[in-house]
């Protein structure tokens, strides 16, 4: 006997350069309520994997990690705080949700969906002007501030604002990551979780490299381009498209999330994809981006590529932003020494869609380094509205 389809309210958003399927935790069948295995077999049906040929043809997943993610919202638990934000990364070809990290392209969309869907308190919400929603974000116990703008008592969403890598202008979201780096949790709780602003990070059959290890945002690995034969302005195809490289670059996160005390051996890197993050820095130069718009070395302070969930991220994750900024307030760091070795309050970095720029405020306190905000504008869009279904059997 067939088991019907089931249908599950959901809405499919854009958030930065990434999209999602997000839910109302309570609208989810009772079962899939609570984190685990029938949670996860849920989402991962929802989004089509996992996927031996890699499109996602039978799920919303968009077959990268940028548009293969999910995101479970209720009203927040915690005191001064509107909404609970669990987000999980689902691996494309393998039946694998990473847990262990946030999104933040994604943030800029929670606080919109949040005031839509009735987890901001209505006097809260002006009739026209910001809206301040209140975000826990539940995988890395952060609170995160996201200035929603209100016109006529609803979420606006249309703007002149535009955002490298992402095709149209929409209306400017501004995100606070509050204190990114403090109790971190993993990696002992430090911003710098080895004491070093710099490590040399020995990797067995490939090298040993200079290296920031850093917890701020996400765990995130920092290496010269010039270290691993890269210039720093590489697009997509030149490293996607090479198997070899790809492998290295895997191999090289694994070495750094064991240093890093993410992991106690780097076979379990396989079972955390989502985190740490890995990117190479360099100086500024000119190049051009994948839309084909001309950067210029005279408008950034730096060149930052990232790899994420194996692959060149197309643009730059918001959370690896945060590191970004971050580590190029510090001086000594490598991305502070690609950004001209000087302090700095905000960054502008060249990615493979565009540039994009940050701030971070850091300052040294009884020698350890703090920072209490990273600041940064994203923008958000509802895409679809209504049910998401999944066969009834599938969970």
């Amino acid at each position: 006997m067939t088991t019907p389809q089931i249908k599950i309210p959901a809405t499919y958003m854009r958030g930065g350069t990434s999209k999602g399927v997000f839910f109302k935790l309570n609208d989810l069948p009772t079962v899939a309520q609570v984190p685990g295995k029938v949670r996860d077999n849920l989402l991962l049906r929802v989004i089509g994997s996992p996927d031996p040929y890699g499109k996602h043809t039978d799920g919303m997943g968009g077959a990268t990690s940028s548009t293969s993610k999910t995101v479970i919202l209720s009203k927040s638990s915690k005191q001064d705080h509107d909404v609970d934000y669990l987000f999980g990364q689902v691996a494309i070809d393998k039946p694998f949700i990473d847990w262990s990290g946030n999104c933040g392209n994604l943030t800029a969309a929670v606080g919109s969906f949040a005031i839509s869907n009735g987890l901001v308190a209505a006097e809260r919400i002006p009739q026209n002007g910001i809206c301040t929603v209140r975000i826990w974000q539940a995988n890395i116990h952060k609170t995160i501030i996201a200035h929603v703008p209100i016109t006529n008592g609803e979420v606006q969403e249309t703007g002149d604002f535009e955002l490298d890598g992402v095709t149209f202008p929409a209306a400017e979201v501004a995100i606070e990551f509050l204190n990114p780096a403090a109790d971190a949790g993993e990696g002992g709780g430090a911003m710098f979780p080895t004491g070093n602003l710099v490590d040399e990070l020995e990797v067995p059959g490939i090298g040993t490299f200079k290296a920031t290890l850093i917890n701020a945002g996400i765990p995130t690995i920092f290496v010269n381009a010039a270290d691993i034969g890269y210039t720093g302005t590489e697009l997509q195809e030149a490293i996607n498209g090479d198997d070899a490289a790809l492998a290295r670059f895997e191999t090289i996160r694994a070495y750094g999330a064991v240093k890093m005390g993410l992991i106690s051996d780097i076979s379990q890197a396989v079972a955390r994809a989502h985190t740490p993050k890995i990117a190479f820095v360099a100086p500024p130069q000119s190049y051009v981006s994948s839309s084909a718009k001309q950067v210029n070395a005279n408008d950034i302070d730096l060149l930052v590529r990232a790899l994420s969930m194996g692959k060149l991220h197309h643009a730059m994750m918001g959370t690896a932003a945060v590191a970004i900024g971050t580590a190029a307030a510090i001086p000594g760091t490598l991305v502070n020494i690609a950004a001209g070795s000087i302090a700095r309050e905000a960054v502008s970095f060249g990615h493979p869609s565009g540039t994009l720029r940050v701030g971070a405020a850091a300052e040294l306190i009884n020698g350890q380094w703090t920072v209490t905000k990273a600041i940064m504008s994203r923008s958000a869009r509802v895409l679809m509205d209504g049910w998401v279904k999944v066969p009834g059997d599938c969970f």
